[in-house]
């Protein structure tokens, strides 16, 4: 009985396989947000790994920094119309910046691109549009960490707001973003 009990407290404290690929998978030369704020960096390239549910941020080819996100209702497969709650997947480039909206500041992603709207015109459906990066909705009440827990946004990426203003800090228009299945 007692080494059951030394082999539950063992297991207990040892930390879980997603814990541990969660450390494997950190880069090591992440920057703080402090850090990125006080060495004024620019990022260069964005990438979004829907699979994991992360946003990084380049320079030079080395992540400087990583995002948890949120996605679309219907988080696997490429935008293909207009609501199906699907985040598209492909490259793009970031737009304007909206200040106002339902949304806690947002940047505009050029979906659709030219190979979409060839897609979308050949099956007779219509590609939709309006992707962005934004914070939570205006007035959530939930927390941060809550919200970012599942899928709920109707195909943008959703950051928490502290991180929109980080990367609005950063991107500039124009920023290429590519979005990953």
């Amino acid at each position: 009985m007692k080494r059951w009990i030394l082999l539950l407290a063992f297991v207990a404290s040892t930390p879980s396989l997603a814990q541990l690929t969660l450390i494997i998978d950190a880069p090591a030369n992440e920057l703080t947000a402090d850090q990125v704020a006080a060495d004024n960096v620019s990022v260069d390239k964005v990438s979004v790994d829907k699979s994991k549910r992360r946003l990084y941020l380049f320079k030079d080819g080395e992540v400087i920094r990583e995002f948890r996100i949120a996605l679309g209702k219907q988080p696997i497969g490429h935008k293909r119309e207009e609501g199906d709650q699907r985040t598209p997947e492909g490259n793009y480039s970031l737009g304007h910046v909206m200040e106002n909206s339902q949304f806690y500041r947002s940047i505009h992603i050029d979906y659709p691109n030219l190979n979409d709207m060839a897609v979308a015109n050949s099956l007779s459906l219509n590609p939709g549009g309006d992707i962005k990066i934004h914070g939570q909705k205006n007035g959530e009440a939930r927390s941060s960490a809550f919200v970012q827990s599942f899928d709920w946004t109707d195909g943008c990426i959703a950051l928490t707001n502290e991180e929109m203003d980080e990367l609005l800090r950063l991107v500039k228009q124009g920023t290429p973003i590519e979005i990953l299945p």
